[in-house]
């Protein structure tokens, strides 16, 4: 599953494999499904868009698919769950009132699903979502043993409850409250040596403050998650949870609708995307449709030449949920710039946020359209030794695209914020007529910024190569360091 890695618990009695559960994670995604497997018989949870990794691992161990559970309707990624039923003939399970335009097992509150010799049991936490649902496991001797958590309880934190309040007339408030009594009742007075398994950890936009960690006991959250304090009210915690919540991404609503009503068939989608079309092809494509040119190359490959107007995104960084929050709109035809050999793993990682309309890519990458005598732009970019030797002359246009918290807590001195989630925003801030320097905190997002910026006929732009993290090796003045958790 391209970045996605592995880990494995397994319960063994008498020499052999009685229990397996597998988080699989993705790190662009923040993102972790789960294998089940139990007497021949598998679960999968929350499963990615492409399926076949998991029934390869069946096949395997000569095991069926059984059940596929989903913990929401999930808004930051196209699950697989269409699919992987279509192919394997496993049930779809969402939890109590949830509406779908495919086939699915609408589950009760605590209802018993028997998988081999061990037992999941539906316990629905509304809260993040209305349909949310936490999928408690019982070992073959009926000990409770797991909880697959979704965004209802991550480690360290708790789901937003912001991204449903269009059901009816509930609130993101009602949300809060609703989820404050699923954890003190469906999940708190469980025992505290439960592992908990939540569907993301630190980098995901369904949460405030994820940890890096993807898992752990149900006891050390009751010590250090604050949103499981003992002496908590629901008005405390209902304050804390909705408090500094930044806008979701543009592109959940449609996530959201699409893992509702289904869609294609990723095995369609990469076909129809890995089409290779010549500099000439690529460029008649992109003038005779309103396809959007995405480049997906390191940010380094980007700064020596690209195509004008193309928008860049790197494989490398937080590619999908950048796409998502950037170009937001999940029906936009692209077209993709990408090095030779990654133009599945770069389709497929769109359509995992459901971007399906990818048309064709660039035959022989950038190198063939240079070659080709085809007109290319370039970026300009400093190291930030040579920053600071131009800094005490253009201190009043630095500009720093770094996220809320990042800027607060520390930047350069005299820097202006423009964050790249709402960059556009800020499209009047930058100056026309004289060069201006843009930085981030590594130099990935400050290239995705320039990009932008380009393509919106802003030109004047250096990039500081390295961002923050390379600013801060050198003598230019910085603002006092303020802790982000003291930033309420």
């Amino acid at each position: 599953m391209n970045e996605a890695k592995s880990r494995i618990h397994f319960t063994i009695i008498k020499n052999r494999i009685k229990m397996k559960i597998e988080q699989i994670y993705t790190g662009c995604l923040a993102q972790g499904a789960y294998y089940i497997e139990s007497n021949g018989e598998v679960a999968i949870i929350d499963p990615l868009r492409e399926v076949q990794p998991y029934i390869d691992k069946a096949e395997k161990n000569n095991a069926k698919i059984k059940y596929i559970f989903e913990t929401h309707f999930h808004a930051d990624f196209v699950s697989g769950h269409v699919t992987l039923a279509k192919k394997t003939g496993a049930t779809i399970v969402y939890g109590p009132s949830a509406e779908t335009n495919f086939e699915a097992l609408i589950a009760q509150d605590n209802q018993v699903f028997m998988l081999g010799d061990i037992t999941i049991i539906a316990l629905h936490t509304p809260g993040h979502t209305m349909e949310s649902t936490t999928y408690l496991l019982k070992d073959k001797d009926g000990k409770n043993h797991a909880i697959f958590s979704g965004d209802t309880l991550f480690i360290g934190d708790v789901g937003r409850p912001d991204l449903a309040q269009k059901v009816g007339k509930i609130t993101e408030k009602d949300l809060a409250g609703f989820l404050f009594d699923s954890l003190r009742n469906k999940i708190m007075p469980l025992e505290d040596s439960i592992i908990v398994y939540p569907a993301h950890g630190a980098g995901s936009a369904c949460g405030k403050n994820l940890s890096k960690e993807t898992f752990d006991t149900l006891g050390n959250q009751k010590k250090t998650n604050y949103a499981l304090r003992a002496d908590m009210t629901k008005d405390e915690f209902i304050k804390e949870v909705t408090d500094g919540l930044a806008p979701p991404p543009k592109y959940f609503p449609l996530n959201v609708k699409m893992n509702q009503e289904g869609y294609e068939d990723i095995g369609d989608v990469i076909k129809k995307g890995t089409e290779a079309l010549s500099p000439k092809a690529f460029e008649a494509a992109a003038n005779e449709t309103d396809a959007l040119v995405l480049d997906v190359r390191h940010q380094s490959e980007f700064i020596k030449g690209h195509i004008p107007r193309s928008i860049f995104i790197g494989l490398q960084g937080g590619f999908a949920p950048w796409v998502g929050a950037l170009i937001a709109d999940v029906k936009q035809t692209l077209l993709l710039v990408v090095e030779p050999g990654k133009e599945e793993e770069a389709i497929t990682r769109l359509s995992r946020v459901g971007f399906d309309n990818t048309i064709g890519y660039l035959d022989g990458s950038f190198d063939a359209w240079k070659d080709a005598g085809m007109e290319y732009d370039t970026l300009d970019s400093i190291s930030a030794e040579e920053f600071a030797k131009r800094y005490p002359e253009h201190k009043d246009v630095v500009f720093d695209v770094r996220k809320d918290g990042e800027y607060t807590s520390e930047h350069v001195d005299g820097a202006k914020h423009a964050p790249l989630d709402s960059l556009n925003d800020y499209l009047s801030a930058f100056p026309k007529d004289k060069p201006f320097f843009v930085h981030c905190a590594g130099g990935y997002r400050s290239v995705i910024a320039a990009s932008i910026l380009k393509s919106r006929g802003i030109h004047n732009i250096i990039d500081v190569a390295g961002g923050y993290g390379a600013i801060k090796k050198t003598d230019i003045p910085r603002t006092d360091y303020v802790c982000p958790s003291t930033l309420k």
